[in-house]
């Protein structure tokens, strides 16, 4: 008589796109921690490089590790959402495909389901190859929290959700909300979590249990359009929160900000292309000539002038990132790089 094998608790769910040179070390993170109560599914977007190859090395060696290849690219969103519907697990998290999951981060997952639709696991950052720490925890405490005020939770941990690794959701719950209006976001996920009705059963694990590989996004090209739109305008479209909870998360026009502009053109990331497309018809005669002038302006000034801002002014222990995006900038200056070495040797 063959055992009955034990309900599967946990779904890890990846969505991958062109990571081959990376997902393996995300794999080696993950693999040992899964026991019979957890799959791992990486559903891959057609990636043109040799990711299957590299998947095909661990399915062969690990009857717990599933890979679906979709036939055509659809984006993020949609790949998500495929992952969570292939899974056969109670819950899914929906980990990243270049991140690592620390020792220990699923056993510790594990003891937080059952009771909650929602855990919010937290993170510490890395540099692109993993060996320099910028920031030791993305939420702002690390301690342990239950939630069961829906406004609450998405004050506290919305700007954190931006990053989709720290989701784990009961998947009966997610199959039940809308998420076709989200693709299309790259944030299909708070989509799903913050719709009215938003999620309320949630806990917060404030042990960081993912390592973030910063500076490695598909995104990076997008960020002005991405931070300065799509994400103010998904989050200021959950009505049923307060403006105040809102405005918490992120300004309802960020774009306003000459300060926003200077940083996006300190980083590479707002220059006369991004005016013209995105605002140029925007806002009156003055905000105009000023976007148009700090997208003129050039790219070392500003890069020197928002890191002299970290280096007189910001909090040493939460800028490791701003200060490493600053020294890698393509307008990264001298300046820039030392008070970068200078916080990383402090």
């Amino acid at each position: 008589m063959n055992r009955m094998q034990p309900p599967l608790m946990l779904s890890i769910c990846i969505a991958t796109f062109r990571r081959a040179d990376y997902i393996a070390e995300t794999l080696d993170s993950i693999i040992p921690q899964l026991t019979d109560q957890v799959e791992l599914i990486v559903v891959d977007g057609a990636s043109p490089d040799h990711t299957p190859d590299v998947l095909a090395r661990y399915v062969e060696r690990c009857p717990r590790v599933r890979y679906v290849r979709e036939a055509i690219n659809s984006g993020i969103d949609p790949d998500y959402d495929r992952a969570v519907s292939y899974a056969r697990g109670e819950y899914c998290w929906l980990m990243t495909d270049d991140d690592l999951l620390v020792e220990g981060a699923v056993r510790e997952v594990l003891a937080r389901l059952g009771t909650n639709d929602l855990v919010v696991v937290n993170a510490e950052v890395r540099n692109k190859d993993l060996r320099r720490p910028l920031r030791t925890s993305m939420l702002s405490s690390m301690q342990d929290a239950s939630f069961d005020d829906a406004e609450r939770l998405f004050v506290e941990t919305t700007a954190y959700l931006s990053f989709i690794g720290g989701v784990v959701v009961r998947r009966a719950w997610w199959l039940e909300r809308q998420r076709e209006r989200y693709y299309g976001t790259l944030f299909v996920h708070v989509g799903a979590l913050f719709q009215s009705p938003p999620i309320a059963r949630a806990a917060v694990i404030g042990r960081p249990l993912i390592v973030i590989r910063f500076g490695n996004a598909m995104w990076s090209a997008r960020s002005f359009e991405i931070w300065m739109f799509k994400w103010p305008e998904l989050v200021w479209s959950f009505e049923h929160f307060s403006r105040e909870a809102r405005a918490a998360v992120t300004a309802q026009l960020p774009f306003r900000s000459f300060k926003q502009l200077i940083w996006f053109r300190a980083i590479g990331g707002y220059s006369m292309d991004e005016y013209r497309r995105f605002l140029g018809t925007r806002g009156n005669a003055r905000y105009r000539l000023a976007a148009s002038a700090i997208a003129r302006l050039p790219g070392r000034i500003a890069n020197f002038c928002c890191a002299a801002y970290y280096f007189m002014h910001a909090d040493k222990s939460r800028s490791g990132m701003e200060l490493y995006d600053l020294a890698r900038s393509i307008h990264s200056t001298w300046f820039a790089r030392r008070v970068d070495a200078m916080r990383r040797s402090s």
